[in-house]
């Protein structure tokens, strides 16, 4: 993969105003505009998932937009090997990638790479949940003494957790997390990316106003059409909302208002997830 330092990552919370930030920059800069929306991969839910529009697209090179078909399935993983290939190509023509999103989770794998820590297994946790507690700490502070030290010992998650990472590692979680950190500070180092900031009252009253422009211009019938579809786009805000709809389980109005709020949930959470990211730029906008 080319270096990290020559892409430029535009985040924010839905509605914040990505996509015209992006636009200026790429208008600007030569840029070429890369996906790092998780829905707005999928075919069938651009409005839905308020995909930029055919007159935004034309104003520069748009990439992994509408790549999937609506039955597929997507993570991280998958995205990044994407995008990573997207960007390689981008730069051979001598122009500078943006990647515009809201999907921490996705941007995070692009930016910074899966965690090294082993994934949780189903079988081994069943077996540490019948073991008593101060019997997993011993093991654990047999293990790993530093973690140990610093792990809430009270906390049966905890230490659960850190032992098992210990045991389907080989390693000392304090040692990996040591040797995380040190990559993560290496890899910001060399980030470039604004986070996109509006205050509550605005965003809700912009998240406000899209969800209506939303239903008005044809979510409604793109899910109507995938009826029966199913695949990671289902996930989406405003998919399980208008199913009600459509069913008549509840009226328009109430669609609305269901959509708006878990939208507004959902942004508090972007917030939070980006808040985290100290290399990002703050821009209030």
């Amino acid at each position: 993969m080319t270096a990290r330092s020559e892409v430029i990552y535009v985040c924010g919370a839905t509605a914040s105003g990505k996509t015209s930030h992006a636009l200026e920059l790429a208008v600007s800069m030569r840029g070429e505009i890369v996906n790092g929306d998780a829905f707005q991969l999928f075919r069938g839910i651009e409005i839905l998932s308020a995909t930029p529009t055919a007159e935004e697209m034309a104003v520069a090179p748009h990439h992994l937009f509408g790549v999937l078909a609506s039955e597929d399935r997507c993570d991280a993983g998958r995205y990044t090997e994407m995008a990573r290939e997207v960007i390689s190509d981008i730069h051979s023509r001598g122009n500078t990638a943006i990647v515009v999103g809201g999907s921490g989770l996705y941007l995070k794998f692009l930016t910074h790479g899966p965690s090294p820590l082993p994934q949780g297994d189903v079988k081994l946790r069943e077996q540490m949940d019948a073991r008593p507690l101060e019997e997993l700490f011993a093991e654990l502070e047999r293990l790993d003494p530093a973690e140990a030290a610093q792990v809430d010992r009270h906390n049966p998650r905890y230490v659960s957790r850190a032992l098992e990472i210990c045991l389907l590692s080989g390693k000392k979680v304090s040692e990996m997390r040591d040797s995380w950190a040190e990559k993560t500070r290496e890899i910001e180092s060399i980030l470039n990316g604004v986070w996109l900031i509006r205050s509550r009252e605005e965003l809700h009253r912009r998240i406000a106003l899209r969800t209506e422009k939303m239903l008005a211009e044809g979510a409604i019938e793109e899910v109507a059409a995938l009826e029966g579809v199913s695949g990671s786009w289902e996930k989406a805000i405003g998919a399980k909302e208008i199913r009600r709809l459509l069913s008549g389980k509840i009226s328009r109005a109430e669609c609305a208002e269901l959509i708006t709020a878990a939208t507004r949930q959902y942004a508090k959470r972007q917030e939070t997830w980006f808040r985290r990211e100290n290399w990002l730029k703050r821009v209030e906008l």
